[in-house]
């Protein structure tokens, strides 16, 4: 195990999560502008537009947090929000997967 608490592996399947949480969330946001765009009418919709996408991409940078100290309430935060499913973490080490799941219900 690294000095981290993560071992090699470990930090492979959360890549892996990560990337399929990452997905999901931008096929939302992707749905979610379409939907957008087809309602703008006017020029301050499209300013709108450009204020949802600048808060998104802070709110997705803050979210997608990678830093091994943060990895257990990223996953809490993506199984929480739908993103992932702790079933999907697997090849993370039992007590990690239980404390995700324990912040995730709250």
């Amino acid at each position: 195990m690294s000095h981290s608490g993560w071992t090699p592996e470990e930090k492979e399947a959360a890549q892996k999560a990560v990337e399929l949480a990452y997905q999901r969330e931008v096929a939302a946001l992707i749905a979610t502008l379409q939907n957008r765009v087809e309602q703008a009418a006017c020029p301050n919709d499209v300013w709108s537009l450009h204020d949802f996408l600048s808060a998104k991409r802070h709110e997705m940078d803050g979210k997608f947090d990678l830093r091994d100290s943060s990895l257990i309430f990223m996953f809490a935060t993506l199984v929480k929000d739908g993103l992932l499913h702790v079933g999907e973490l697997e090849g993370i080490e039992k007590e990690k997967l239980v404390k995700i799941s324990a912040l995730a219900r709250f």
